[in-house]
């Protein structure tokens, strides 16, 4: 097997100051835990990139696969390597352009000699190599400035290193270098957006959703569960908090003029979140709102629900049209999964004609006469907790003997 590394660029990472070394290890800590199923891997960081050894090819094709979904990753290359020997040198630069045959390309190759012991400097280097490639092949052609392809050789003092493709990263930063926020997970379209921007930022996730059975259906609970498991190809854990929500919105149906029981229902799932960020010690609550697309996401509707905390609410997807949304879900994976035609506790008791201007004193009047804090007290103590991704279960060898 020719290659020898994966070189990982940061990014964006590279613009911090003092703390950047915190980040980088975050970003280490992170790889580790997404290919924990690797094994240890040998991971050797710098302050500006960082390095993957690799062993084996099926360690190589499951690391190319899964860095692309790392947050903090700007771009990485995978890294051939041979003897400082310049006929082996332009053996492997053939078998790393043997990639990019099939297409009509620009190129250069581009030469860092370490190792000031090797008798070419890295001048000599380029026309021996350049020389070497160019002739081999047709659709190849040279251009100095920025071209498709750039051969990139590194004599250092063990060996030669050799690169020549650039695989995009996720960008952002590293999950968890920016503190623990609560998503609201609704099962739609949005919220998981909401959640993969948040992560993208750094924040690591739990999730809390809402359960109103009989109203609900289990289906509808699976296919949260579904995506809270989607969310951590990103690089995180995530815990699902699902919350039994039925008494809460039954009483809401009692007591609350129709108009205005979604804009109470909004409020209620508001302060059960809340309370649960509390225990969880998270920093802020993610929804997935965008402004004005539904009769609960006007601004006026967003100020009545906002009044029950004081936490901040992170509205990542607030200015973005609904087109947007849908083309990232589709590009992250959960698209399908949220338009499964599973109603959610949002969806039921929708009244005729929400009001899309609710006067904050109004609804807090209609409140008033209901005693819901202790049925929110229940609601966070009663909920089940379920931890993403699932690990499988081995099989009980002794399963049949019992």
């Amino acid at each position: 097997m020719i290659w020898k590394e994966i070189l990982i660029r940061y990014g964006e990472l590279s613009t911090k100051g003092r703390n950047k070394m915190d980040f980088i290890r975050r970003l280490r800590e992170n790889i580790r835990h997404a290919f924990a199923d690797l094994g240890h891997l040998h991971i050797r960081t710098e302050r500006d990139r960082m390095f993957i050894a690799i062993q084996d090819q099926a360690q190589m094709d499951v690391l190319l696969n899964g860095l692309p979904k790392i947050f903090g990753i700007q771009s990485f290359s995978p890294v051939a390597a041979c003897d400082k020997d310049i006929e082996a040198m332009k053996s492997l630069a053939i078998t790393i352009m043997d990639t990019f045959k099939h297409e009509q390309l620009t190129f250069k190759v581009e030469v860092k000699r370490t190792d000031k012991t090797f008798p070419l400097d890295s001048h000599a280097i380029q026309r021996e190599i350049g020389g070497h490639v160019l002739p081999q092949y047709q659709n190849l052609s040279v251009k100095v400035k920025k071209p498709d392809v750039e051969l990139r050789v590194e004599v250092r003092h063990d060996a030669t290193y050799m690169m020549a493709q650039v695989i995009p990263g996720a960008g952002g930063m590293p999950v968890g270098s920016n503190g623990k926020s609560l998503l609201m997970l609704s099962g739609g379209i949005d919220s998981p957006v909401a959640g993969y921007l948040m992560m993208k930022r750094g924040v690591r996730l739990e999730a809390i959703h809402f359960f109103s059975p009989p109203y609900t259906s289990q289906n509808s609970l699976e296919k949260v569960k579904v995506l809270a498991n989607e969310l951590t190809k990103f690089g995180a854990n995530i815990r699902l908090h699902v919350i039994p929500f039925t008494e809460i919105q039954v009483l809401i149906k009692e007591k609350v003029p129709s108009n205005v029981s979604m804009t109470t229902t909004r409020r209620m799932m508001l302060k059960v979140a809340d309370k649960v960020r509390e225990e969880i010690d998270a920093l802020a609550i993610v929804t997935g709102e965008s402004l004005g697309q539904v009769a609960s996401q006007t601004l006026e509707s967003l100020t009545a629900i906002n009044a029950v905390t004081n936490t901040p609410i992170l509205r990542p997807l607030i200015s973005t049209d609904k087109l947007e949304i849908i083309e990232i879900a589709e590009k992250i994976g959960t698209y399908e999964t949220s338009i499964q035609p599973f109603e959610d506790c949002c969806t039921i008791f929708t009244p005729a004609s929400p009001k899309t201007k609710p006067k904050l004193e109004k609804v807090e009047h209609y409140e008033s006469f209901s005693e819901f804090d202790e049925l929110i007290d229940r609601a966070v103590k009663n909920r089940e907790v379920y931890i993403f991704p699932k690990k499988e279960q081995p099989a009980d060898k002794f399963a049949d003997l019992l």
